[in-house]
């Protein structure tokens, strides 16, 4: 059984304009899945999608098995503990007024019922905080500052510790080191990549940069205007049978 599957889903919004139109994909455990398009091309939108923060018009999908849509936010919850996401801008993903380490426990807090954890040991609000921080290589002191007194590629690795602070099976990266100084990218996505296997967690990873998502992924999908036009395994992206606009975006990443 796939961790993920996307069946025919179609979004369009109120306006009228199609934005998704027959996506369909299935990715698998442990894996990092690779979704690459320019901006506008539909990307954000089939992660809140998957996410269960927008509805879809037509299609499916699945998580381990079970459709997603059309449930109440009780019956969900399952789900939100097992799929997680980091976004573009961490400094709008964590709450200003908490200190750090309320940010980090917020979400055992809410999920421990259901947390099987194998990673990080609770036996204290203090040293579950600690076993974050250091998951992400950050210095355990920051657990008592707040937001606007870390860097930005610090604030990004604190909500990277907070979404593997529950150790779920899937967590949406969008566009997660593309407000980051070169440096900072770097190093987060190579944190990632070792945290993906450390942990056993699946990744689907969206960024308009091909080399960013050639780097960090196993398989690729192309999108163009709401439409998966390519998917490929990583070593196949130089292949002659990639879709031109592959071919296209490929002339930037050389």
């Amino acid at each position: 059984m796939s961790l993920l599957e996307v069946k025919n889903v179609h979004k369009t919004y109120d306006n009228g304009v199609e934005v998704l139109k027959n996506v369909n994909f299935s990715m698998e455990r442990k894996e990092c899945l690779g979704l690459v398009g320019e901006s506008g091309c539909g990307k954000s939108t089939l992660a809140r999608c998957i996410l269960q923060i927008e509805s879809i018009n037509k299609g499916m999908i699945m998580f381990e098995g079970t459709p997603l849509q059309n449930k109440s936010e009780r019956n969900l919850k399952p789900y939100r503990k097992n799929i997680q996401a980091v976004l573009q801008n961490p400094a709008s993903a964590l709450n200003p007024k908490l200190r750090i380490k309320d940010s980090l426990i917020d979400p055992y807090l809410q999920y421990s019922s259901q947390a099987k954890m194998k990673q990080f040991q609770y036996t204290s609000e203090e040293n579950f905080v600690a076993q974050l921080l250091e998951a992400v290589e950050l210095p355990t002191g920051l657990a008592e500052r707040f937001p606007h007194e870390l860097s930005g590629g610090q604030k990004q690795r604190v909500t990277i510790a907070r979404a593997i602070s529950i150790e779920p099976a899937l967590i949406i990266l969008d566009e997660p080191a593309s407000s980051l100084d070169v440096l900072s990218q770097a190093a987060v996505l190579r944190l990632l990549d070792e945290l993906r296997v450390t942990l056993d967690i699946s990744y689907l990873f969206i960024s308009h940069d091909l080399s960013a998502v050639h780097e960090m992924s196993q398989k690729i999908m192309v999108m163009k205007e709401g439409v998966i036009v390519d998917s490929f395994e990583k070593e196949n992206l130089f292949s002659m049978d990639r879709h031109s606009y592959t071919q296209e975006l490929l002339t930037m990443f050389e």
